[in-house]
């Protein structure tokens, strides 16, 4: 891989990366919820999803999601029920102002951070056609190919981490700014409603033929 095609790669992961879906959804509603510092674990979880969707299309996983209409269509809509699963609980989470960063038992631990951000990023097959089709054009035949797929893997996880990180404090900057109920009762429907919106959205992603 020559120093030009990474740059133009490195360039386009920042469109990726802050492009809205159901990572940035995600990243926002933890930094609204739990602060950045604990928000912040959601993207870490959004990074492993990532990752893993690299690791699918590397080994050519990826051909049978992007050939097999049944495989597709079982990941896609198990995406879609987890994404409107994930929005009903925000829509019904108690209104109840949440002090940032304090100890509340009540606020879901680092691993069901870690966890959610991974599943949303795993069972989302729109993520691993997309790399199925745009990563074989950053990639030289020739060369050896392993390397070549770390580099582009770690050049967008990068790029994962400082986009979700901006999404996840300029919520978390916003949490502060919430102290009444009825406040926090609005957000949660506002995020809710856009993750059941971001899985009526997957439920309408066709792969092309």
């Amino acid at each position: 891989m020559t120093l030009s095609t990474w740059l133009t790669f490195f360039v386009a992961s920042w469109a990726i990366s802050f492009s809205p879906g159901a990572g940035a959804i995600s990243a926002m509603s933890s930094g609204l919820k739990y602060g950045f510092a604990r928000g912040y674990w959601n993207t870490a979880g959004l990074i492993l999803g990532i990752l893993f969707q690299f690791l699918i299309v590397a080994v050519g996983l990826g051909a049978v999601l992007a050939t097999s209409e049944l495989a597709f269509t079982l990941v896609k809509y198990l995406g879609v029920a987890y994404l409107i699963y994930l929005g009903w609980r925000q829509i019904r989470t108690d209104a109840a102002p949440v002090a940032v960063d304090a100890g509340d038992p009540q606020r879901a631990s680092i691993r069901e951070l870690v966890m959610r951000g991974f599943l949303i990023n795993t069972m989302n097959p729109k993520g691993t056609v997309f790399l199925l089709a745009v990563v074989p054009q950053f990639v030289d035949p020739a060369q050896p190919l392993s390397m070549q797929y770390v580099t582009l893997a770690g050049t967008l996880a990068f790029t994962d981490l400082v986009a979700m990180g901006v999404y996840t404090l300029l919520a978390a900057k916003v949490l502060r700014m919430l102290r009444e109920a009825r406040h926090i009762r609005w957000m949660n429907r506002v995020f809710g409603s856009l993750f059941i919106l971001a899985g009526v959205f997957l439920a309408t992603f066709r792969r092309h033929s």
